[in-house]
């Protein structure tokens, strides 16, 4: 039964046996109305106080029942607050567990320190686009926030390195760093760094002038929400249809059209054919505006001859679905 119904029950159920108290001594016995509450009272308290006036054989046996009646109201109030208080106890450990399990299951998930506003909106553009997250956030005030929305997280200091590789840094594919501070932010990646050299680090700078100490620490890119955000502003008063048509590319909600970045395996059908040849805007009515080369050379608006190489990254603009199919092409 619901929390909330079977509290309004044992009040209802208390009031009802007050309510019979009063009216078995007051037909019974004929008492007024105060004698016959104050003996319902002290009778389902059981605290010993003496009876109000004598009573009969029928007020007795009456008062028999009331008493067996109370007991067993009380038992099961007492039964209901245990209940209560195990059960939640017992939601909580088996909850932590499912999230630990869940937590030691992944590899390739991305890691956010900080569920903050930035943390909060990052994740779920993630967790959108079927991305693996854990999170680490210290503010308990936040859990019951990372339960509503469904997400694995623990619950620490970030810079700590047992909770890092607890969240599976060593098997993680990235980092972000999200946390309050600047000072926090760059002792975190420098932590998460030395753990794994590899790792792919995101720091968030409050501040231009610090994102050298970052870049210094180790981090991979450094991004400052509040310089993203007057960028864009700056765009949309300079260039409001570029600015909408990118709306459009990243905007999940929308299947009409997207922009996706595909890794090209060296298992794909398609590696070492050009893009006549390839099919790519005839099968899947998709547009490549770029391809980013394995040397890190990004090549805009590729000509037709441009040949798929392994390990190529194709940028491509069109439908959801036909983005899906070229990526099973090209990374089978």
């Amino acid at each position: 039964m619901d929390p909330a119904k079977r509290t309004i029950l044992s009040i209802l159920l208390f009031l009802a046996l007050i309510g019979l108290g009063c009216i078995g001594y007051m037909t019974i016995e004929n008492w007024n109305f105060m004698d016959a509450l104050y003996m319902t009272i002290i009778t389902l308290a059981t605290v010993g106080y003496g009876e109000v006036h004598t009573l009969s054989m029928q007020g007795r046996l009456f008062t028999l029942l009331l008493i067996l009646l109370g007991v067993g109201y009380f038992l099961y109030l007492m039964g209901y607050i245990i209940q209560f208080l195990v059960e939640g106890r017992i939601r909580l450990i088996l909850g932590r567990r499912k999230l630990d399990t869940q937590i030691n299951r992944l590899k390739g998930h991305y890691i956010i320190c900080g569920y903050g506003r930035i943390g909060r909106v990052l994740t779920r553009y993630l967790i959108n686009k079927n991305i693996d997250v854990v999170i680490i956030e210290q503010n308990t005030d936040l859990v019951a926030i990372m339960n509503d929305d469904h997400v694995s997280y623990l619950v620490g200091e970030a810079m700590e390195e047992s909770l890092l590789i607890k969240a599976g840094i060593h098997r993680a594919k990235g980092l972000v760093t999200a946390v309050a501070t600047d000072a926090d932010n760059v002792f975190l990646v420098l932590t998460a760094r030395q753990l794994a050299p590899d790792l792919k680090i995101i720091a968030r700078a409050s501040q231009e002038k610090v994102k050298k100490k970052f870049e210094a620490a180790g981090a991979d890119s450094v991004e400052s929400p509040y310089e993203m955000g007057a960028v864009s502003m700056a765009h949309r008063i300079i260039r409001p249809t570029v600015t909408n048509f990118l709306d459009l590319a990243f905007e999940h909600q929308r299947k009409d059209i997207q922009m996706e970045e595909i890794p090209v395996s060296e298992l794909s059908k398609l590696v070492n054919v050009p893009l006549k040849d390839s099919g790519i805007r005839q099968n899947y009515n998709l547009i490549i505006i770029a391809i980013k080369k394995s040397d890190g050379d990004m090549l805009f608006n590729p000509s037709f001859e441009t040949v798929i190489m392994p390990h190529d990254t194709v940028i491509a603009v069109g439908e959801s679905d036909n983005l899906q199919k070229l990526e099973k092409v090209l990374n089978p």
